[in-house]
């Protein structure tokens, strides 16, 4: 009798063994994120591959129903994705510093521009090379590369020791890419697919312009602005007259993000675009930020919506997609490993060394070498791969929930609908792993390099800034210690108030010495 009460069916296992992970995790999060330097993605993925179908089975989302599984197709993973990723662009501009676009814009420029323009020319690249595709093909899937992930920037940027290590002005300019360019990715994906579908060059171009630059992208981030400057004065007038109670206050940030989200995708616009710039719009004055700095919102979105997606991502692996098939014989497990290093290693290190010099929020080569490799790819190229392969099958941009099977003679057309997920999939595997890691690499290697007496009693647990990062050159010290000796008429409090902002805007080396 007892036994047939028990359900234990995969919507049931689901809620069960995510909230046990979520509370565990929950538990140990200060001691995961700042003694073993880890970050929830890459924890919440390898559990999701533990817990999914080609290990113990007990996560099935992609599988058919009758089989045991949830049923969902791709169609749900790219509207899952859009939300969280949405959300995420959104909380980014909320959190960055106040008026950061009219003061930083050349340094988030450059890394929209050029570097990101580099990076989706050398992986097509790649692409082409190793899988024996055409370059319009090759280019379409690069597109869903081009992208650092907010998500994964996010888990390891914020909310940990290692995070204070790291000048603001990098986090913030990493943070500010992050949330730009999920949306800027769409010209590079567009300029694929059209020069795969169009019939002419001329109606490609023309696409391209009007719809992906002028549309989406423009129209895009300009509507998304108005959205939050507009919903900053509708919030400042309720609260100003105590029409709005504390926790509709808070509430508001989540309910404002999904609504651009979806005044985004209603619109046909760039969703993530529109996010960013209503988060951007919504907070640029530093009202709201200041308002709601201790309800740590965003921290709790990236522990319930983040880490279950990755959980998700995990459970959904294509294994079988990495073994050569007729129609993709060139996907092997050999070829993508390499094209995993190759990506690491070329896509954005070369050219921002290359560059550093005309990014202002980059200092030195170390610092330029640390942005260069800190371009994780994730959720945000999950979406990409299914709106490409959506244009592709359907010619719109709901996919189906299945690749389609398609006969021999196989066109272009079809080969790059096959190919794309998968390629993009692992990456998105490799990169959360490689960069999630990352923080504990380097956390490591700063301790091990310091002379012994002067490394921390704690495994790597050490709080000042990065040594890779440090830059406290002459010119920067001689700064501080001009301006500490013409203060002599302010206060202690004062003059070491005003040393410590010059400080952290030289990385936050000079401020304890002075």
């Amino acid at each position: 009798m007892v036994w047939e009460q028990i359900e234990a069916t995969p919507p049931h296992l689901t809620y069960l063994l995510l909230s046990t992970f979520l509370i565990s995790y929950t538990l140990f999060a200060s001691f995961i994120r700042n003694r073993l330097h880890l970050s929830e993605p890459p924890i919440a993925l390898v559990l999701g591959i533990l817990l999914g179908p080609r290990v113990l089975g007990w996560l099935s989302p992609h599988v058919d129903v009758p089989d045991g599984g949830w049923g969902w197709g791709d169609d749900v993973i790219q509207e899952t994705t859009r939300v969280i990723v949405g959300i995420q662009v959104f909380a980014i501009g909320v959190e960055l510093p106040k008026f950061y676009a009219s003061r930083h814009w050349k340094s988030v420029a450059m890394l929209l521009g050029p570097v990101m323009t580099f990076g989706w020319l050398i992986c097509a690249a790649f692409i082409a090379l190793l899988f024996k595709v055409d370059f319009a093909t090759a280019l379409t899937v690069a597109a869903c590369l081009t992208p650092t992930d907010p998500v994964l920037a996010s888990s390891i940027l914020s909310n940990s020791q290692f995070s204070e290590r790291v000048p603001k002005r990098i986090k913030d300019m990493l943070s500010a890419e992050s949330g730009c360019n999920d949306g800027v990715s769409f010209p590079f994906l567009y300029a694929g697919i059209f020069a795969m579908i169009a019939t002419s060059a001329g109606d490609a171009f023309k696409d391209w312009i009007l719809i992906t630059v002028l549309w989406q992208c423009v129209f895009g981030t300009a509507i998304g602005f108005l959205i939050g400057t507009v919903f900053n004065r509708v919030l400042r007038y309720s609260d100003k007259n105590g029409y709005v109670d504390a926790s509709g206050f808070t509430v508001f940030y989540l309910l404002l993000a999904i609504l651009s989200v979806g005044i985004g995708s209603t619109l046909g616009s760039d969703d993530f675009l529109v996010a960013f710039g209503a988060g951007y719009g919504f907070a640029r004055d530093g009202w709201f930020s200041k308002k709601t700095h201790a309800a740590q919102l965003p921290n709790v979105i990236d522990l319930l919506l983040n880490s279950a997606m990755f959980v998700y991502l995990g459970a959904i692996m294509p294994w079988e997609a990495y073994q050569p098939h007729d129609i993709t014989p060139y996907i092997t497990p050999g070829r993508l490993v390499a094209f995993l290093a190759l990506v690491l290693a070329f896509r954005r290190i070369p050219v921002v060394l290359l560059l550093y010099r005309w990014i202002p929020d980059i200092r030195t080569y170390r610092e330029a070498l640390f942005c260069g490799h800190f371009g994780p790819m994730g959720l945000g190229g999950l979406f990409l791969a299914m709106e490409a392969r959506a244009l592709l099958e359907t010619g719109s941009t709901i996919p189906d929930p299945y690749p389609p099977v398609y006969g021999r003679p196989y066109t272009a057309r079809e080969k790059a609908v096959h190919i794309i997920f998968p390629l993009v999939s692992f990456i998105v595997f490799g990169s959360t792993i490689v960069h999630g890691f990352s923080v504990l690499v380097l956390s490591l290697w700063s301790h091990f390099r310091r002379p012994e007496k002067d490394r921390s009693s704690v495994l790597a647990g050490e709080d000042d800034p990065l040594t890779v990062l440090r830059e406290c050159g002459i010119a920067e010290t001689s700064s501080v210690q001009r301006v500490w000796t013409r203060s002599k008429f302010l206060s202690a409090e004062v003059r070491y108030d005003v040393v410590t902002a010059i400080s952290q805007a030289y990385g936050g080396t000079l401020a304890k010495s002075s």
